[in-house]
């Protein structure tokens, strides 16, 4: 094993003799002062945070509606009251009692409610479905008030609800025989996606270290090795979260709860892939050291290059995430930057501190020996000691295979990934973020119950907005013969200027349908045709509403995806180069990546559509996967690769890739299933979107680990022959440093 002298320096630094207890008091003292003074990530929460950049259509339209047709009316939360045989006069005089209540004891931010319990039966009849069904109980609450203050103000409507009503009808399932009710609208899902994720973060993160827990034991069949790694994620986490909670309180960054769950993930997935790295190199080098320190310092100056390389591929790659517009896209970049780096570096300070404490004990009871430990062994016992490789019998095979038969083993990966992707361009994508929540979510059954027995239209009206400038047009008329559009309302003029008019169009069809939503440039541009007919050089139009909004997420998305892609690749292509020194490798390291990520798309696309019965993907999901996919696919290359490259100099090309293979199997595959089962802890989360990145990053993954790094890369690598290293130049070692090349 070759090391790097400044980098076995630094192993000296940081877990020498002495410097090992330095290292563990530094992280120990870090951790706690950072926890004690600065709040952790998830008090600094803001799920609230707005998505679209200022220019979009949608907002300027949500801006000119207040600022020409203000309104008091607050945030609305929608009641939903549903009897499937339809609601009772005595149904009636319930919601009346309860009305009546909310208006002589207002719950918390309560702003205003339609006075039901003063109107008579009839009018109140007139207010429901066609079918007598269902009733809609607007309550609206100030803006601003904080997701914790609404929660308990729905609550308490609750309790009001069931003491007038005598029984609870929110808690029965809406096929039941009775009286339901639901809180849905803006209030309602806010609320409701707030508790979905803060009930899901203790629960994904105990799951998450018990997974990689119960891996790293079955895996490695010790129980102490298989807790330091827990234990580097966990310091690693306790300085990653007041950093962040500090950067988010100061106004720095945002966090919301999808991003740190998915941060979580990322930490023990990856952060623990870093910490086998080392680990890996440092029971190799305990084979062949009999002392622990000069073991760790041969660690080092073998693995902390391609580990430093690996995290600074995941950092970049995230880091291109600035260049995105979207909210969320944009608001992973730092946080996940920040955590990988404060991990890479635990991996490199506090899990080798970790080892030089415990020594060969981290291996128990597959402790590693020299050839002269094993001989001094076996003569005090006096029996058979069982003789310990670096390479096992599989992992021999695995590098034997790939080069005696590359061609055939270049092929079928390649049949294989070839075939999956081709699944990639049937995904159908949604919009919706609603979707993304479970159906039995209370306000999504609201919604539901809605859209079945109200026009799906009427669940969100488009906002349609012109400055007429005096003149006379037939702006409604024109709207209101688009094929799609089931009636436009008359004008209502702003109170501010005249000529400012608002019109309310409802869609014939479910107004968060792909197909409608596409529908809003139309729309624009009939009115701007108007408008321009009517002689104005320069017309005004504003378009709002949930549609509109779900345009411009579609189109500032799909932006983000065709901007950031290329950076993205770019950004790692130099690294590569820089880090290879060789065009040829760069370029083919890239295209099996990417070639696994189409293939991650398709393989995900046919569970997700076949298996798990998803009709569309939320639109976010390629970007997010592939910033992912990329980088740690590229993380596993790199592993291996710089194995090869250390022994090209000293062996053959087809014996360098051989031993590569062979020695950087088992870590590579343990450290895959990790990160494939972390990605995999997410599908068990009841929120559709992190279901679907999962399982796509999960597969991902897997294709890396068993596909693309074992067979594909390799292959390809002595198919290319000496031309992979170009225009690098090989430096040839002298031959006695060629002895064993089949341990």
């Amino acid at each position: 094993m070759h090391e790097n002298p400044l980098f076995s320096k630094l192993g000296t630094i940081v877990a020498g003799r002495r410097s090992k207890w330095i290292t563990i008091v530094v992280w120990v003292l870090l951790t706690g002062i950072l926890s004690v003074f600065l709040p952790n990530v998830n008090s600094q929460e803001n799920n609230a945070a707005q998505q679209l950049p200022d220019d979009s259509w949608s907002l300027q339209a949500n801006d000119t509606m207040r600022e020409y047709f203000p309104s008091d009316e607050g945030v609305p939360a929608l009641v939903v009251w549903y009897r499937e045989s339809g609601l009772t006069e005595g149904d009636i005089s319930g919601v009346q009692k309860v009305t009546k209540h909310l208006m002589e004891v207002p719950v918390t931010a309560q702003k205003g409610l339609p006075p039901l319990h003063q109107m008579p039966t009839p009018a109140i009849k007139s207010m429901m479905s066609k079918d007598g069904t269902l009733l809609v109980l607007p309550i609206s609450f100030e803006e601003g008030t904080e997701t914790a203050v609404l929660q308990e103000s729905l609550k308490k409507l609750q309790e009001v609800t069931t003491a007038q009503l005598g029984s609870d009808p929110f808690t029965a399932t809406v096929n039941e025989e009775g009286l339901h009710a639901r809180i849905t609208g803006p209030v309602g899902i806010q609320t409701d996606a707030t508790a979905l994720f803060k009930g899901a973060d203790f629960a994904l993160l105990l799951a998450t270290v018990l997974l990689v827990l119960l891996l790293l034991i079955l895996l490695y069949r010790s129980p102490i090795l298989a807790i330091i790694p827990l234990v580097g994620v966990g310091f690693a986490y306790g300085i990653i979260s007041p950093i962040l909670g500090f950067l988010a309180k100061q106004g720095w960054i945002t966090v919301d709860a999808q991003s740190i769950s998915i941060m979580t993930v990322l930490l023990f997935g990856a952060g623990t892939d870093y910490c086998l790295f080392f680990v890996a190199r440092y029971r190799q080098a305990l084979l062949e050291e009999k002392n622990k320190y000069a073991a760790l310092r041969v660690s080092f100056g073998g693995s902390t290059g391609a580990i430093g390389m690996s995290g600074l591929t995941v950092i970049v790659s995230l880091l291109g995430l600035l260049f995105a517009h979207y909210g969320s896209n944009h608001r992973f970049a730092i946080p996940f930057s920040v955590a990988i780096l404060i991990m890479a570096i635990a991996s490199l300070t506090l899990v080798p501190a970790l080892l030089a404490i415990i020594g060969r004990a981290s291996f128990f009871p597959f402790i590693p020996l020299t050839p002269e430990m094993r001989a001094e062994k076996k003569a005090r016992k006096g029996k058979k000691v069982r003789e310990q490789k670096a390479v096992g019998a599989f992992s021999a095979a695995l590098g034997r295979v790939v080069t005696e038969k590359p061609k055939r083993v270049l092929v079928v990966s390649l049949i294989i990934l070839v075939a999956l992707a081709a699944f990639a361009p049937q995904i159908k994508f949604t919009y919706n973020i609603l979707e993304s929540f479970p159906s039995s979510m209370p306000s999504r059954e609201g919604f539901t119950l809605l859209a079945e027995h109200v026009s799906p239209g009427s669940l969100a009206p488009v906002k349609v907005i012109v400055n007429t400038e005096g003149k006379e047009i037939d702006v409604q008329g024109a709207l209101a013969k688009l094929p799609y559009v089931e009636s436009v309302s008359k004008s209502v003029d702003s109170k501010k200027v005249a000529d400012v008019k608002a019109f309310e169009l409802i869609f014939k069809q479910d107004p968060y349908d792909l197909a409608v939503i596409d529908r809003i440039p139309e729309i624009r541009g009939t009115a701007e045709q108007k408008l321009i007919e009517a002689g104005l050089s320069t017309p005004q139009i504003w378009v709002g509403g949930e549609t509109a909004t779900q345009y411009d997420t579609k189109t500032v998305v799909e932006r983000d995806t065709r901007i950031v892609i290329p950076i993205v690749i770019t950004v790692i292509a130099l690294l590569l180069l820089v880090y290879l020194r060789s065009i040829v490798a760069m370029v083919y390291l890239i295209a099996t990546v990417l070639l696994s990520y189409f293939s991650a798309l398709g393989a995900g696309w046919l569970i997700l559509h076949y298996f798990m019965d998803t009709s569309a993907i939320q639109g976010l999901i390629p970007l997010y996967a592939f910033v992912f996919l990329v980088a740690l696919g590229e993380d596993y290359n790199i592993f291996m690769v710089s194995s090869i490259w250390q022994e090209r100099g000293r062996l053959k090309l087809k014996d360098a890739i051989r031993l590569g293979v062979s020695t950087t199997s088992s870590v590579i595959t343990s450290a895959g299933l990790i990160l494939a089962g972390t990605f995999a802890v997410l599908a068990t989360l009841p929120i559709q979107v992190l279901v679907q990145f999962g399982v796509i990053c999960a597969i991902g993954v897997i294709l890396d680990t068993f596909i693309v790094r074992p067979f594909l890369v390799p292959s390809i690598t002595i198919l290319l022959g000496e031309a992979s290293f170009w225009p690098g130049k090989i430096k040839r070692q002298p031959q006695a440093a060629v002895e064993d090349t089949r341990s």
